[in-house]
């Protein structure tokens, strides 16, 4: 087990959202918890890789360096079955450069037209990474949710899609569903308890 030598643990993220979920879940651990909001002018890292994992690690490599702190980074992405895998690694922007989430959906929804309730799995992929001020990564963790896609969405919790993902077995979306059994069942969940486990053992 490697201890996270570190009192406090910068959020490579803007996003509010992802910040009180984030927070919540590393309550555990007693660390510290900073954003990119608590830094001023910070200069935004690429992220143009190929892959979740590809721009999780520039982040946290990135921001670790620039900001000299210990970083915490995510990328996350939305797989549909019948698309291919898509918006994958371009979930954020899936409607075009700037788009907003409900563009973002209403264009995942138009993808799937006329697609039967039975062919619309999908699953939510989660990737962690931590790197130290020098912008070496010390830990990585994945975490994924299975679920499908709805016809609409439902449910007052969660941002992004999480209000068209139905987890099945609940017949629930994750934004109904709500935080605290998001944090159990949840990708972002799943993967910062394996993160957890290897830096803090448990």
């Amino acid at each position: 087990m490697f201890v996270l030598p570190c009192t406090t643990l910068v959020l490579a993220t803007g996003n509010p959202h992802k910040v009180r979920e984030l927070e919540m879940l590393l309550r555990p651990v007693q660390v510290s918890i900073k954003c990119l909001a608590d830094f001023a002018a910070t200069a935004p890292v690429d992220e143009g890789g190929e892959t979740l994992a590809e721009n999780a690690r520039r982040k946290a490599v990135g921001y670790a360096r620039g900001l000299g702190e210990w970083v915490l980074a995510d990328d996350t992405g939305l797989e549909v079955d019948a698309l291919g895998g898509a918006p994958g690694v371009r979930s954020a922007r899936f409607a075009g450069d700037g788009a907003t989430m409900a563009e973002n959906r209403a264009t995942l929804l138009a993808e799937l037209e006329g697609v039967p309730e039975t062919r619309r799995t999908a699953r939510f992929v989660c990737h962690l990474v931590v790197a130290n001020p020098a912008g070496e990564v010390v830990a990585e963790a994945t975490g994924q949710c299975r679920g499908r896609i709805r016809f609409g969405g439902t449910g007052e919790f969660g941002f992004g899609y999480d209000s068209l993902f139905e987890i099945v077995e609940y017949r629930r979306t994750l934004a109904e569903l709500g935080p605290a059994a998001t944090s159990v069942i949840g990708h972002r969940g799943r993967a910062v308890r394996g993160l957890m486990a290897f830096l803090w053992g448990g």
